[in-house]
């Protein structure tokens, strides 16, 4: 069985690692080795994780000003550094994750297993689920956290949060793109993908039962400032142009003409707008038992109907406000994309 390095990055993250590192050391397969690089953190973060040594096989590596891109491409190259020639056998796994989510006590084991039993496979796409804490967070969980029925394991793109690939493979692609600050992940995904689709490799295994558990952002404010910085990322990546073009012609085109037809030819008009929007919230509403479901099992709080109509009444916000932000994010990004005219990453 190859060497598995379970890697992640961290900053500032002395309130919230812990949840991880005690899900990593209750593994049911134990990580060969645990690297994690501190970006720079002025908060407790490294004294949490030291004391943590004695509990798992853990390297620390501090990277003083590092993206998540450069901090991630800092431990797999720690990883590989030791490793027996890169051969099947030999090749190292990486199994990558984020601080503040928890692992189910068999993540790894079922992680890595598609990579142990296929020696093609370059890569496992884990899971993952919303852990909310609080009514907000299950809405917003519910609004923009697919569930497991809703993948295509053919086209899923993993998160960083719960991935394993060989480290020959993230050598090919030339690991994660350290020009990107946000989408780093969904660019290294591509890039694994096309790799994946070369004569005589094997697709993306998807690893199911491979589950963290993450939470969602606990204020409409933080909400807004990350799907921001992920459009953003998406114009600097250049990613989803069609994807954009139709948000911006449904807000900026539909939606004002629709209104301006039903107060000025036919109320039938306001149908139509109802119609979709019930189709804009239809996912969301879904998938919202589940949500609540979980955080009750969990011990999060009550889920009491007037739970229920607070998450559900939040939702429409939510889907609003994340769209908003996407819109204004993503010029951005492009703005940033024609000044620094950084590598094409399709190649």
């Amino acid at each position: 069985m190859p060497q598995v390095t379970v890697i992640a990055t961290v900053l500032n993250e002395g309130e919230s690692i812990r949840v991880l590192m005690d899900s990593l050391a209750a593994q049911t397969r134990r990580p060969d080795r645990v690297v994690i690089v501190d970006g720079g953190s002025r908060d407790n973060t490294l004294e949490v994780l030291s004391a943590y040594a004695h509990r798992l096989p853990l390297v620390l590596l501090q990277r003083p000003g590092a993206n998540i891109s450069a901090g991630r491409n800092a431990a797999i190259t720690a990883a590989g550094a030791d490793a027996p020639a890169q051969d099947q056998d030999g090749d190292p796994i990486i199994a990558a994750t984020d601080a503040g989510v928890v692992l189910e006590p068999d993540w790894l084991e079922k992680l890595v297993q598609p990579l142990s039993a296929d020696p093609a496979c370059a890569v496992s796409a884990g899971f993952f689920l919303a852990d909310p804490h609080s009514v907000f967070e299950a809405a917003l969980g519910a609004t923009t956290l697919p569930e497991i029925d809703e993948i295509d394991p053919a086209s899923f793109l993993p998160s960083s949060r719960s991935v394993a690939f060989r480290w020959s493979a993230w050598d090919r692609v030339g690991g994660y793109p350290e020009w990107l600050d946000y989408c780093e992940d969904l660019i290294f995904d591509l890039r694994l993908k096309a790799l994946a689709e070369e004569p005589g490799a094997r697709p993306f295994a998807f690893a199911s039962g491979a589950v963290a558990h993450f939470r969602p952002r606990s204020s409409l404010r933080a909400y807004y400032r990350q799907y921001y910085r992920y459009a953003r990322g998406d114009g600097k990546a250049d990613l989803w142009r069609k994807r954009h073009a139709v948000r911006y012609a449904t807000y900026l085109i539909g939606l004002p003409l629709l209104l301006i037809l039903g107060a000025a030819v036919h109320a039938g008009f306001w149908g139509l707008l109802a119609l979709g929007g019930a189709a804009y919230l239809r996912a969301p509403y879904r998938r919202l038992p589940a949500v609540l479901r979980r955080a009750r099992t969990a011990g999060r709080f009550p889920v009491t109907p007037a739970v229920w109509l607070r998450a559900a009444a939040l939702i429409p916000l939510l889907r609003v406000t994340g769209d908003i932000a996407k819109m204004i994010g993503y010029p951005v990004g492009w703005r940033w994309r024609i000044r620094c005219q950084p590598p094409e990453w399709r190649r």
